[in-house]
């Protein structure tokens, strides 16, 4: 009798492990390690069906617009009119969709900005100013928070921003597409460039 079980219990162990693995394969986080995977492994293709690279940089374009008054001070010589920018969306949105491409593919964001200087249009890399609130020192410390509500959720990625001395959350708004989740927007890019314009005042006043 006891030996039966122990065998259901092992059985029960065997099959709540085995549903419990497939819930994380087929939520955020799984995808999210497979977008640091595919860009670990240079894998444009998978990383790709993990992130939404168009809707991601349309709406990255359309917050950093919002945040003229934060561009002058994080990227000096670059256009800081709202108006500008918009104007430039769909050329933007290329370059930073090459800037992605770029360094998912070779490691390096080198390419991006430079499609738009040589044509003399702009002098402002919006990877580049990605860098100034994740800097090169910055490593990932933990995934905050995970909020789903039915197909949609929202992820906050914590980072530390050793400049500043401090730690940063990203928020990822993802997608449920059927067979997996993808990362369709950066919520709070705004935020984190009004922010880090804060902290770099407070930094050059010091």
């Amino acid at each position: 009798m006891k030996r039966i079980i122990l065998l259901l219990l092992l059985v029960l162990v065997v099959v709540g492990g085995y549903f419990y693995y497939q819930s994380l394969k087929a939520g955020p986080k799984y995808a999210l390690v497979q977008v640091a995977n595919a860009a670990r492994t240079h894998d444009m293709a998978t990383f790709e069906r993990y992130v939404d690279v168009n809707s991601v940089t349309g709406s990255l374009v359309d917050q950093v617009a919002n945040q003229s008054s934060s561009l002058g001070l994080l990227n000096p010589g670059g256009i800081a009119f709202k108006s500008a920018l918009r104007l430039l969306k769909p050329q933007l949105t290329q370059v930073v969709r090459k800037e992605v491409q770029q360094f998912v593919e070779t490691g390096s964001l080198q390419g991006g900005a430079d499609a738009l200087a040589s044509k003399g249009m702009m002098n402002i890399s919006l990877a580049g100013l990605a860098g100034k609130v994740a800097s090169p020192d910055s490593k990932f410390k933990d995934v905050k928070y995970v909020k789903e509500e039915g197909e949609q959720a929202l992820v906050g990625i914590e980072f530390t921003q050793p400049k500043y001395d401090t730690t940063m959350v990203v928020e990822l708004k993802m997608l449920n597409r059927g067979d997996h989740w993808q990362v369709t927007e950066i919520t709070n890019t705004g935020d984190l460039l009004k922010h880090v314009a804060r902290l770099e005042k407070q930094r050059l006043l010091k």
